[in-house]
């Protein structure tokens, strides 16, 4: 199991075809309270960097984009209820979506743990 950052600050966790979608600790600790969350449903299709879901805090509504191209397979609908589990836990289960994917290939072109964390304390 590897987890893989984007520039907006997504995080994907890739287990051979399929994969598991949310925002860093970083976004999170941007954005402040979560107050909601519009998760992708299932069969839908995502591309890489296309808008795939939705969070909302006090402070602002921002679009989540998809770090990788694929076929939602599942949306954490436990943050309709509970959208605060993305301040809580935004990289356990504060997760957005998961997804099958479509091109194994796009992982390469995002950060790995360390690549992220330099990103990061450059902002």
């Amino acid at each position: 199991m590897s987890v893989y950052y984007t520039r907006e600050h997504e995080w994907v966790r890739i287990e051979g075809d399929h994969a598991i979608v949310g925002i860093t600790d970083f976004a999170q600790g941007q954005l402040g309270d979560i107050v909601f969350v519009e998760v992708p449903e299932a069969g839908k299709s995502v591309t890489k960097g296309g808008e795939a879901a939705v969070v909302e805090s006090v402070k602002a509504a921002s679009d989540v984009y998809a770090p990788v191209s694929g076929t939602v397979t599942e949306g954490n609908q436990a943050l309709a209820d509970q959208p605060d589990l993305v301040n809580s836990d935004p990289e356990g289960e504060g997760w957005f979506f998961k997804l099958t994917l479509s091109d194994n290939h796009e992982v390469s072109e995002l950060m790995n743990g360390e690549q992220y964390k330099d990103y990061c304390e450059s902002l």
